[in-house]
C-alpha cells in the first residue's frame, strides 16, 4: 500500500457536529507562492479555488486525475468525501443524510480550509450538493460546474434499484482486478475509478460505505425537484452532459428546461460517454472546466 507521505496529496480534516468530514488536498501548482494553510487569508491574483464533489457510493479519488491536471493548470484543488462515503464519517454520528447536511458540510469545508470563492464541482449527487449550495450562499461561490448532475428529482423507484445494485455487490473482492471488472461493467476507466475507493482488508477488498446510508441520502431527491433552488444560482454555471456509454441521467428535456430557466447556462455533451464523465473522459473534463473558467468566470 502506498503510504500517505508518498501521495501527491495531504490529508485534511474538517469535523462539523462531531461528523468527521476527510479531504484530498492537492494544494496550489508548484512554485505558485500559495501553499496556504487554513485559515490564512487569500493572495490577491492568487490561483483560484476549486472544491470537487464525488457521486452517490463514490469517493474524493474518483477525482484524482482531474485533480492533478487543475492543480498543474494553476488551481488550488481539494476533494471531499462527503459525508458516510469514504474516509469521511461512514455512519453519521447524527444520523443526517439530508441534502442540507451534505450543503452545511461542503460550506464548512470552504470555511475550515479557507478556500476564498471556489469553483464547486460536483458530479451526480455531488452536483446537487453543489447545485443547493450555490442556491443557499449566494456569493460564495465563483462558479458552479455540473458532472451529470440538475435540479430534476428522482423517480422513487431509483432508490429500490440502487439498494438492489449495492446489495448485489460480490464482496469481498478477492482482487482489485475483480473488483475492476465487476464495478466497470467492461469500462476499465470507469472500474478503476470505482476500486480505488475499496478498502483493504484481510480477506479482500470492501465498500468504504453503508449501503442503507446511501439509499437514505436520496430521500429528498425523491420527494420533490430543486426548480426553485436552480432559479436562484447566481454564479455562471457549467452544465457536462454524458451521451452514450453506460448512459446519462439528464435527459434533453430537463436540460432544455434548465437552459430555459437559466438562459446564462453554458452546456455541452460528450458523445460516447456515460454517467462517469470524469473517469471515463478526465482529459476532456478538464479543459472544458478551464476554458469556462477562462471564458466565462475570469
Amino acid at each position: 500500500m502506498t503510504s500517505f507521505s508518498a501521495l501527491p496529496w495531504s490529508e485534511r480534516l474538517v469535523h462539523r457536529d462531531g461528523v468527521r468530514l476527510s479531504c484530498r488536498d492537492w494544494g496550489s501548482p508548484a512554485g505558485s507562492g500559495d501553499e496556504k494553510a487554513a485559515g490564512d487569508p487569500r493572495t490577491p491574483g492568487g490561483p483560484i479555488d476549486v472544491l470537487l464533489l464525488h457521486g452517490l457510493a463514490g469517493h474524493a479519488g474518483e477525482w484524482d486525475d482531474t485533480a492533478r491536471l487543475l492543480r498543474d493548470s494553476g488551481f488550488r484543488v481539494v476533494a471531499l468525501d462527503q459525508r458516510g462515503h469514504g474516509l469521511s464519517e461512514r455512519q453519521p454520528a447524527d444520523g443526517d443524510v439530508s441534502r442540507a447536511a451534505y450543503v452545511a458540510d461542503a460550506v464548512a469545508v470552504i470555511d475550515r480550509l479557507g478556500l476564498d470563492r471556489p469553483v464547486l464541482v460536483g458530479q451526480s449527487l455531488g452536483g446537487s450538493t453543489a447545485l443547493l449550495t450555490a442556491a443557499a450562499h449566494p456569493g460564495l461561490l465563483r462558479a458552479l460546474v455540473l458532472v451529470e448532475a440538475g435540479p430534476g428529482g428522482t423517480d422513487p423507484g431509483v432508490q429500490e434499484q440502487i439498494a438492489s445494485w449495492l446489495r448485489a455487490w460480490p464482496v469481498p473482492f478477492p482482487t482489485r482486478a475483480a473488483a475492476v471488472a465487476y464495478l466497470g461493467g467492461g469500462t476499465d476507466a470507469v472500474g478503476e475509478g470505482w476500486a480505488r475507493g475499496l478498502e483493504e482488508r484481510a480477506d479482500g477488498l470492501w465498500p468504504r460505505f453503508d449501503p442503507e446510508v446511501m439509499v437514505r441520502s436520496l430521500d429528498d431527491s425523491t420527494r420533490r425537484s430543486f426548480w426553485d433552488e436552480w432559479a436562484a444560482v447566481r454564479c455562471p454555471v457549467l452544465a457536462v452532459l454524458g451521451r452514450g456509454g453506460h448512459g446519462g441521467i439528464i435527459g434533453g428535456a430537463e436540460y432544455a428546461e434548465m437552459a430555459r430557466r437559466l438562459p446564462a447556462l453554458r452546456g455541452t455533451s460528450l458523445p460516447g460517454t456515460g454517467h462517469d464523465v470524469h473517469l471515463e473522459r478526465p482529459g476532456l473534463l478538464h479543459r472544458l472546466v478551464v476554458d469556462f473558467l477562462e471564458g466565462d468566470v475570469r
